[in-house]
């Protein structure tokens, strides 16, 4: 047997009270040994007897056995000399035959001790970067409770390497691990805010007029509600001056404790409502942008049947504009940072900008009223009462209609289908002024390749149009209503791929024979890049969500839960929004088909809702506008 000691010296050498003859001082032989005092023992402590050390262990012990008689003091002084003294194997062979000593008494004493001491703290002898290499296999939850342990463990739990791992994982998408997604939050505005204006006013009792030349009647009645003064608008200087904004940094758990708070009140249903009044008549249209520089708050625009357009603060919740122009109800708009755009029943199309509250152009060519529009840099969309859409060239001023529905067309959709399609810079109003009302022989405008079409119409379908050849290409046929609304959510806006999107090289090779919806003959011979397909949206007078295939047409999913018609969808990645004509408002999860919230507050049918990343903004027949805020709570 070895005789090589062990390298620790565990027990500190006996303390005899005053009087008592001296006990033999234990003798610890280590490998190269430097020359010390003859009064200094030298210690060489492993990280276990250093924590003895600091909790004060050995003065515990010395005090007890400064309790025993001198006898049984130097019989215990020698065992511990013997154990300390001993080699590693010997160490454990004496340890075996005392076991085999012990009773239960013993044994349980045993337990009980070794159940504390055998712990050990990784993190105060591992080396800083270690540490965060474990503590980055953690998700936030367990990080936060970490952070509970001690002192030392929150300074490496909080470390912004760590955090910023987290974000990159669950903002803007959804976690493979957990299933959780965050917002973004990346557009929201370091305004200070201000204090809301009261925009509640007293309503004043007063009949509702009629459109006039309404020669076809509404598809529901409108609700009749009192009626609100309008306000005084104020600070549309704001519109054209923005002013600076003071970025500062923050550290990223506090980026994602925010965000994770808006998370929790959107699957809890928590949220703040604030009612913009100013409308006398239901409102049919509506959409808010937080993304613009200039001016420097979120701007909402609504449209309503009391025939006027109206342009909004949404932080403070004033009305900078009342657009008035058309001759009755303004049923759809769209506005970019330049121009906006309105369709009404007067079979007008209208150009404003919107900063100035000023009409621009007029554009005419429907038969009869406009209920839907969509544009983007180059190409105008707009559906009608009549059942035709007309696609307008923003480039060429030229115009064309497309036939196939036989009821009113209830909402339009562009879609770039080619990835590789370079599209130009947005239309400046100065262009608009080409845009006019098409001749019946006017030639096609030019399109470019790869450009198509959703609408869905009142006779229950959805058509994909190819604007190239103008032709119908794929009809989707399921509800068994009118379908009000439709949403189409890009690549870019579905999410985290899900496995079956995930090709090899063989169903890459077998998907090249097979072109998808709007590759045209000549792309077949150079195959594109594979990419995720966007995901079609659609809200039905039957009571249910759709979520369509868009190269096969079929049905991927219904969503039922609304008890009366969908007037309205709208969808991000991580969630999908409704309006009803049961007066409420639901939240689902896409992937689960579920409903997670239900929002009650207006007192008439739903008709329209835009959705942020932290809000709600919907339109009423109760003529009011509402935001619904996640982040206030």
């Amino acid at each position: 047997m070895s005789s090589t000691n062990y390298v620790c010296d565990t027990i500190p050498a006996a303390r005899l009270a005053a009087g008592d003859k001296a006990l033999p001082q234990p003798i610890v032989v280590r490998e190269e040994r430097k020359t010390t005092p003859l009064n200094e023992t030298p210690r060489k402590l492993c990280v276990r007897h250093q924590r003895m050390a600091d909790e004060g262990t050995n003065l515990k012990l010395q005090q007890s056995l400064d309790a025993l008689p001198f006898e049984e003091r130097e019989t215990v002084n020698t065992i511990w000399s013997s154990f300390s003294s001993s080699s590693h194997s010997r160490r454990e062979l004496i340890l075996h035959g005392l076991l085999t000593m012990c009773c239960f008494s013993q044994l349980s004493l045993l337990t009980e001790q070794l159940a504390h001491i055998i712990r050990i703290d990784p993190f105060a002898i591992l080396p800083r970067e270690v540490c965060l290499k474990i503590l980055g296999n953690l998700d936030a939850m367990s990080l936060c409770r970490a952070a509970q342990v001690t002192k030392k463990w929150k300074a490496l739990a909080d470390d912004d390497i760590l955090w910023r791992g987290i974000c990159e994982q669950h903002i803007g998408q959804k976690c493979h691990k957990c299933g959780w997604g965050l917002p973004v939050l990346e557009k929201k505005r370091a305004y200070r805010k201000s204090p809301s204006p009261g925009v509640e006013l007293l309503p004043a009792k007063r009949p509702m007029s009629d459109d006039s030349c309404d020669s076809r009647p509404a598809k529901r009645p409108r609700s009749h509600s009192p009626t609100a003064n309008d306000e005084q608008m104020e600070a549309r200087h704001a519109l054209l001056a923005p002013t600076l904004v003071r970025s500062s940094t923050r550290p990223w758990k506090d980026v994602y404790s925010e965000r994770l708070t808006i998370e929790r009140n959107w699957r809890r249903g928590r949220c703040t409502v604030r009612t913009l009044k100013g409308h006398t008549d239901g409102v049919m249209c509506l959409q808010f942008s937080e993304t613009m520089s200039n001016p420097d708050f979120p701007v909402l625009i609504t449209g309503s049947y009391d025939r006027t357009a109206r342009v909004w603060n949404l932080e403070t919740g004033a009305q900078l504009h009342c657009l008035k122009g058309h001759s009755r109800a303004v049923r759809a708009l769209q506005f970019d940072h330049v121009k906006l755009i309105t369709g009404s029943m007067d079979h007008t199309l209208k150009v404003w900008d919107w900063r100035r509250g000023k009409c621009i152009r007029t554009l005419t060519g429907h038969t009869e009223g406009v209920v839907c529009l969509n544009f983007d840099s180059n190409v105008l969309a707009s559906g009608s009462v009549d059942s035709t859409i007309k696609v307008w060239n923003l480039r060429t001023g030229g115009a064309f209609t497309l036939r196939g529905h036989s009821d009113w067309v209830n909402s339009v959709q562009l879609w770039d289908s080619s990835p590789s399609t370079t599209s130009s810079p947005p239309s400046s109003l100065a262009a608009l002024d080409d845009v006019g009302s098409p001749s019946p022989c006017s030639s096609a405008p030019q399109i470019d390749p790869g450009k198509m079409l959703f609408s869905a119409s009142d006779d229950g379908t959805i058509k994909l149009w190819d604007l190239t050849l103008r032709t119908c290409v794929r009809a989707f046929t399921g509800h068994v209503g009118q379908v009000q609304s439709m949403k189409l959510l890009l690549a870019d806006q579905c999410g985290d791929d899900d496995p079956d999107d995930k090709i090899d090289e063989s169903d890459r090779a077998s998907q090249t024979e097979a072109p998808s919806v709007g590759e045209s003959l000549d792309q077949q011979a150079s195959p594109l890049p594979t990419r995720k397909k966007p995901l079609l949206i659609s809200g039905s007078l039957d009571n249910t969500i759709k979520l369509w295939d868009i190269d096969t047409g079929e049905t991927l999913s219904t969503f039922f839960g609304h008890i009366e018609g969908v007037w309205a969808v709208a969808s991000d990645k991580l969630r999908l929004v409704s309006g009803s004509h049961d007066r409420t408002i639901k939240v689902w999860s896409r992937e689960e088909g579920k409903c997670t919230a239900t929002l009650v507050g207006h007192r008439g049918a739903v008709s329209c809702l835009a959705l942020g990343e932290d809000k709600i903004v919907s339109g009423s027949d109760d003529w009011d506008v509402k935001v619904w805020s996640f982040s206030g709570w």
